[in-house]
Order: C-alpha cells, then structure tokens, then sequence
C-alpha cells in the first residue's frame, strides 16, 4: 500500500452512532457490527425483550463475500504524495459507517437492519 499524507484543515461532525468510526490517522484494522430491529406500529405500544434476534434469517444467514480473481495492473506515480482538504462537513455517520483520514489496511463493515410493520387490519 503505498503512503500517503492527509491533511483536513477543519472537519465539522455533528453525530458519531451505532457502531460507526471517525477515525483520524492511520490504521491497520478498522471492524465494525452493527445489527437493528426497527419496529412500526399504528400505535404506541412498547413490550420489554419482545424479539430476538435468532427469530430472523436476516441476522443467521451467513455473510457471503465472493472471492476477488479479477487480475489489474496497474502503476502510479505521486509526484506529491499528499492528499489536502480544506473543509470537510458532516451530519451523521451512523450504523456501520466510517469516515477515515489517513490510511488503511483492512477494513470489514456490517449492517444487518430488519424492519417491522404492525399494522391494524382495516375491518
């Protein structure tokens, strides 16, 4: 991987949630999980430990990631091996999400979310 230098000169993040990662400098390893249940209902009724998540294919199913064989080639040249930003503004960085400065040599994001409606019948 080759080196590069980042340079911000302001960054303005309102909100950092949910398994998410502002990250300045370099790393090695950046992993992140994050898995919901979002539930509607027509009203307002909340029951305490009412679902598991091991009642949903949704988070048991297994991540399947296919293999990269695609062969590139490729060559660049940094005559200034350096990256400058003058302003950088954010709102949210939310489930799962990353913004980085810097460099990285892995990175493995998930985000599992399954959403539920109760609707009332219209009888």
């Amino acid at each position: 991987m080759s080196k590069r230098t980042s340079s911000v000169d302001r960054i303005n993040v309102t909100s950092v949630t949910t398994a998410s990662t502002l990250e300045i400098g370099d790393s090695s390893q950046i992993q992140a999980f994050s898995r919901a249940l979002a539930v509607q209902r027509e009203h307002e009724i909340f029951y305490d430990h009412e679902m598991d998540f091991s009642q949903f294919d949704t988070f048991n199913e297994p991540l399947t990631l296919d293999p990269i064989i695609d062969e590139i080639a490729f060559e660049t040249i940094a005559l200034k091996p350096i990256i400058k930003v003058k302003h950088i503004e954010i709102i949210g960085i939310s489930t799962s999400s990353l913004l980085h400065i810097g460099n990285s040599r892995n990175i493995s994001m998930e985000s599992r979310i399954k959403h539920i409606r109760h609707l009332r019948d219209n009888d």
